[in-house]
């Protein structure tokens, strides 16, 4: 009778044994599961996003020392389209988006070129060309488009040269990266060009 009731025991905790490896085996492949369907939306998702004809709207944020710097636009895709001296005529004024006026926010006084700016918010505009491009930062930042743009308006124009990419660009992209606690870049690629402001921030 002991050794039945031993026996009773042992075949009961392997029992037990059994169900809890294998409770724990159909949780590690359940668990496996769910990450690759999260992982296929992720994807899925970044790659609608990227075949929408519309511009999409965007917003980058940096901080480059005690400074805040703030970035609205509309971010319009390539879609096999002759972009400069195309779509983007060559010597006139572009509002470096789409619908209306790029957006440049911060919470300090910024230094570009020799000029001061004081913390605000402004419109970026530029002016494409092959060789060179005018950059722009206007007073009237609420603007659709580069319709009502008034040169009276602008606080600096600066001239740079434009930077060729190897890869596409398919959508417009602005960014802003900092060099130092006072220096950073802003940056916009679009296509196979690359253009960059270097600015400074006040102390």
């Amino acid at each position: 009778m002991k050794i039945s009731w031993h026996l009773s025991i042992i075949f009961r905790d392997k029992s037990r044994q059994t169900k809890y490896t294998m409770m724990k085996v159909v949780m590690t492949i359940l668990a496996s599961m769910l990450a690759c369907v999260v992982m296929a939306q992720h994807e899925h998702a970044s790659t609608a996003a990227d075949t929408l004809k519309k511009s999409i709207p965007k917003e980058v944020h940096a901080q480059v020392g005690q400074a805040h710097l703030m970035l609205y636009y509309h971010a319009p895709a390539v879609r096999g389209r002759m972009i400069w001296g195309g779509l983007v005529p060559y010597g006139e004024v572009w509002v470096t988006g789409a619908h209306r006026a790029t957006a440049w926010e911060f919470n300090r006084n910024i230094v570009i070129g020799n000029t001061t700016i004081a913390a605000g918010k402004y419109a970026i505009f530029t002016i494409p060309g092959k060789e060179q491009w005018t950059i722009i930062i206007n007073r009237n930042w609420n603007q659709h488009l580069a319709d009502d743009y008034d040169a009276k308006e602008d606080v600096v124009r600066i001239n740079v040269t434009p930077q060729n990419i190897a890869a596409l660009q398919e959508r417009l992209a602005y960014g802003i990266k900092a060099q130092s606690d006072h220096q950073g870049i802003l940056t916009i690629r679009w296509e196979k060009i690359l253009i960059s402001l270097p600015f400074t921030i006040k102390p």
